[in-house]
């Protein structure tokens, strides 16, 4: 976990570096449109890695869609330590209770 705040804590500082000298200051320039295209193209390249069924390359995927998430996250605001909050709120709950306890909308 900690590897997740050191990270949030490079996602913040790169806010305010220029976008040409930060491949991650690049994105927050380029705009949430950009973030999420990049989110969506590490997930489908996660999925591959999967339905190849080679480990190694399921790790690294991994990792950067949880980088990229990560970018999100920091760009909206928001850190790790609150997707954490919120899985461990779901801890001694039933995946069908969870989903039944969801506002509709």
């Amino acid at each position: 976990m900690d590897v997740l705040n050191q990270l949030a804590e490079i996602l913040e500082q790169r806010k305010t570096e220029a976008p040409d000298t930060s491949y991650v200051a690049s994105l927050y320039a380029k705009g949430l449109d950009t973030i999420l295209k990049k989110i969506g193209e590490e997930a489908t390249e996660t999925v591959i890695a999967a339905k190849d069924g080679e480990r190694d390359k399921i790790v690294y995927e991994m990792a950067d869609l949880w980088f990229h998430c990560c970018v999100l996250l920091a760009q909206q605001g928001l850190a790790p330590d609150d997707v954490l909050r919120e899985l461990a709120r779901r801890f001694g709950m039933s995946g069908l209770e969870e989903k039944a306890s969801r506002k509709p909308g």
